[in-house]
């Protein structure tokens, strides 16, 4: 019952670990380290080809991480004893230059510090011919190697910090549809918020002279504003007894206007470079800043809905909220924290937006709502109410991350991503229903 129970709550999981293992295999490419490993593959290479004092020319191009690879080849190939002619950073042309002058005075060469695509440069190509006085150098590059361009650290780590507002968003989700409604607000939430904060920090905390205390009041301030919709949302279906997806589908396009009016239908930009510390800074062991504080707020989320009280409830009221009513739960209490919650994640989503972006704009979060909801379904959570976890969103959120990701490194069409995402909303919630009968 256990196995069969972890398999009901969390058997998405397989399902992320077959589309990483697929991607891994279809992405599987021919890579060639950078920077200062290459420089040391290269350094070893010349050492144990031409002894402790070689002649050397470094070609680089202007690409990032071959200024790394550069100075990397020319540290330590100077350090041990060798004669670096001359260090090349740009075009063949600038080379083709390096190899007339040296070739003119009658300097000898042995070998040649390339990249991969420097050593690939024509100019090389026939040396002895083009300039006979420098001998025959060789052309010296890093070994390549097989490795999934999925599995790149960077690239996992993109994915990590493309998914972290989606994840943080869909925690109150979440909530919400465990209590049996929907909040179809979130995406314009992101907008609402993101300008908010980004207008109160231009207009009221200096812009791009704000202090670290005026850009989190301006944080604070959009985050319960997106609070307050909630609240307003949860009033209307609760007190009100107005369907939560017409309620959220108003405020949808209240809110979508709203940030359209508060920005004047532009962008605004002007806010200190300092605020993209959370979007895009990286204090904690080298993860984003943005996934350090989703992953904290998923496992607040899940100490309050498996070892709290109000967790209990809110399973509670989507189980059966007459009978969570009758056993004294104070069912739309319940349900306005749901909500609440919601709007407050949404703020702090669209927060972490403005941050990664340095503006606010009311073209963000477009479509948001639909990606929440996603994570949230095929992370288990049942449409109808009741069942759900907050661990499975998270993988239902990474789930979505990583086939979008797949996509992109294979060169799907965005046409056919569409499709594709669509057919797995559809399977999960197919799923959710053999599950249940």
């Amino acid at each position: 019952m256990k196995n069969s129970r972890f398999l009901a709550d969390y058997g998405m999981i397989f399902v992320l670990l077959l589309l990483c293992a697929f991607f891994s295999v279809v992405t599987n490419s021919d890579q060639s380290p950078t920077g200062e490993a290459a420089a040391k593959q290269v350094v070893s290479a010349i050492q144990s080809q031409f002894g402790k004092n070689p002649r050397v020319l470094i070609a680089v191009s202007d690409q990032q991480g071959d200024a790394a690879f550069a100075a990397s080849t020319e540290r330590e190939l100077t350090a041990a004893g060798a004669q670096v002619v001359a260090t090349v950073k740009g075009e063949p042309k600038d080379a083709r230059e390096a190899l007339v002058k040296t070739n003119a005075t009658g300097g000898k060469l042995d070998a040649i510090a390339c990249t991969q695509v420097t050593g690939a440069w024509l100019v090389f190509a026939d040396l002895k011919t083009d300039f006979p006085a420098l001998g025959e150098p060789r052309v010296i590059t890093p070994r390549s190697y097989r490795w999934p361009n999925f599995l790149k650290s960077e690239n996992l780590l993109n994915i990590a910090n493309q998914i972290a507002i989606i994840a943080i968003i869909a925690i109150g989700m979440t909530m919400v549809i465990i209590t049996g409604g929907i909040d179809l607000s979130v995406g314009s939430m992101i907008a609402l918020s993101s300008v908010v904060a980004a207008r109160f920090i231009r207009d009221h905390a200096n812009g791009v002279g704000a202090s670290v205390g005026g850009m989190l009041a301006g944080c604070l301030v959009a985050i319960l504003l997106c609070g307050t919709v909630g609240a307003f949302s949860g009033t209307m279906i609760t007190r009100f007894r107005v369907p939560p997806f017409i309620v959220t589908l108003s405020m949808m396009l209240v809110c979508s206007g709203a940030a359209y009016k508060l920005s004047n239908n532009t962008t605004i930009s002007e806010i200190p470079d300092s605020f993209i510390w959370l979007g895009r800074g990286a204090d904690f062991l080298g993860l984003p800043n943005a996934v350090v504080l989703m992953m904290a707020l998923y496992l607040l989320a899940h100490v309050l809905m498996s070892r709290m009280k109000l967790g209990r409830y809110i399973y509670a009221v989507g189980g059966n909220a007459e009978a969570a009513r009758l056993s004294g739960v104070a069912v739309e209490g319940v349900m306005m924290f749901a909500y609440i919650a919601s709007g407050l994640l949404a703020g702090l989503g669209g927060v972490v937006m403005a941050s990664l972006l340095k503006s606010g704009s009311g073209t963000f979060g477009n479509m948001y709502e639909l990606k929440v909801i996603a994570a949230v379904v095929v992370g288990g959570t049942s449409l109808t109410g009741g069942q759900g976890k907050i661990f499975g969103t998270l993988i239902g959120a990474f789930i979505i991350a990583v086939i979008e990701n797949g996509m992109n490194l294979t060169n799907i069409e965005s046409q056919m991503q569409k499709i594709v995402l669509g057919l797995v909303i559809l399977g999960a919630v197919l799923l959710d229903k053999i599950r249940h009968r």
